[in-house]
């Protein structure tokens, strides 16, 4: 499921991987890493889903001793659970579609 704003995806996939991503590693280059991504993408993805919200969906802190990080603020955590929500509903609403589709797929 992807949510546009305009030209722009504002929350889907891989973006809501990302987030997941940065709450645990606690940075986005760290996140960017454990997704085998650039670090440069991941910024970007971060920034545009940012711009999309009313509220941003991480705090990133300037670096020094401890060299910065990124922490996910409520709003990112909400789209989380909500956008993890949706999928386990379409995956029980959908699951004979799914079964359907699958049977398409090679083994």
């Amino acid at each position: 499921m992807r949510i546009r704003n305009g030209d722009a995806v504002a929350v889907g996939p891989g973006k809501v991987d990302l987030l997941e991503a940065v709450r645990e590693c606690g940075s986005i280059s760290a996140a960017a890493r454990s997704l085998n991504m650039s670090y440069r993408r991941a910024w970007l993805l971060i920034d545009e889903l940012n711009r999309s919200l009313k509220s941003p969906a991480t705090q990133s802190e300037q670096g020094g001793q401890s060299g910065g990080g990124c922490t996910l603020t409520p709003v990112g955590e909400t789209i989380i659970r909500l956008y993890r929500d949706v999928e386990e509903e379409a995956r029980r609403s959908c699951a004979k579609q799914i079964a359907e589709l699958m049977k398409l797929i090679r083994p």
